[in-house]
């Protein structure tokens, strides 16, 4: 087996330029690039999430954006009424995300194919429209986050620096834990699943129960990254839940290579950076990035990771 590989080569000179990247932030001076990144760091937490139920497990929720906003405003919310505590946020992030996949994903796990796409898209409008209906935490126009989460002085949320790394090592611990759970048995039996279902079901799997719990776990890592994005802007509206954002999520996995593990966060590297530069060319970028992602998914199959590996074949 060879132990040189491009894409261990590219995905290892990726890592190591996000952890070095406040360094070249501070001698340069430049702060922008520290908060762009932030934000790059904190889609691709999401975007590896929804890799969990979409690239390993089969399951193409057109929805995931939900749990951004659900992981937003539980921060935002709990801010509005006093409670500034991280310890209380976050943990009450996680668990109103854990809950929201629990009761959709018990329903959309009933269907398959594009009729479980078209209701986990339905159920992310619907949080939508409860989110804009919100009166009390400024409906339409969002909720203003005027102090960040508090965690008793262990970490300054306010130093850019600081929040970077934490975003930083959340995104290290959420691979880290979808790493384990792709190769244990709860992973394996998962990936079956996508493979074969009904096999599966013969040898005596509960199939709908494993897919479920899966789906929780994606949910609740989704909603750690909707309360670090509530920090990260200050804000969280309901845009945060519009279903074009679960694209944008969709996009990134598959531009990156989907079921692959650093996939997701090449994708978002590369889309939200081509993004950032073709908007400052023109204000119709949209019309080049389009048929740029359209020419990547055709002719690189596998995506970016899938591209990489071919490299390293040839």
């Amino acid at each position: 087996m060879k132990t040189f590989t491009v894409s261990k080569a590219v995905t290892a000179l990726m890592l190591a330029g996000l952890v070095l990247l406040p360094l070249y932030s501070q001698l340069s001076g430049n702060i922008f690039i520290l908060t762009l990144f932030t934000r790059v760091i904190i889609l691709a937490l999401a975007a590896a999430s929804l890799n969990l139920i979409m690239g390993f497990g089969g399951m193409m929720s057109f929805g995931h954006a939900a749990y951004l906003g659900i992981g937003g405003y539980a921060v935002g919310m709990l801010a509005q009424e006093g409670v500034g505590s991280g310890f209380i946020q976050f943990p009450v992030a996680l668990a109103a995300s854990a809950i929201y996949g629990l009761v959709i994903g018990a329903l959309s796990l009933r269907t398959r194919g594009v009729y479980f796409i078209m209701i986990t898209l339905a159920f992310a409008q619907m949080a939508y429209y409860v989110a804009s209906g919100l009166a009390r935490y400024g409906g339409d126009d969002g909720l203003t986050v005027y102090k960040r989460s508090d965690f008793s002085g262990l970490i300054n949320l306010s130093n850019r620096t600081q929040f970077y790394y934490l975003c930083l090592g959340c995104l290290f611990a959420v691979i880290v834990l979808i790493w384990r759970i792709v190769n244990s048995r709860f992973g394996l039996v998962v990936q079956g699943l996508r493979s074969n279902e009904q096999r599966m079901q013969a040898i005596g799997f509960p199939a709908k129960r494993y897919q479920l719990v899966c789906f929780v776990i994606s949910g609740m890592m989704c909603g750690l990254a909707g309360a670090l994005l509530a920090n990260n802007t200050d804000f969280i509206s309901p845009a945060v839940m519009y279903w074009t954002r679960s694209g944008d999520l969709m996009v990134m996995v598959i531009l990156g290579g989907m079921g692959t593990l650093f996939g997701p966060v090449m994708g978002a590297v590369v889309y939200l950076l081509l993004e950032e530069f073709l908007s400052q060319l023109t204000e119709y970028w949209a019309l080049i990035m389009g048929p740029l992602l359209l020419l990547i998914v055709l002719f690189g199959r596998g995506g970016i990771m899938g591209l990489l590996g071919r490299l390293n074949r040839g």
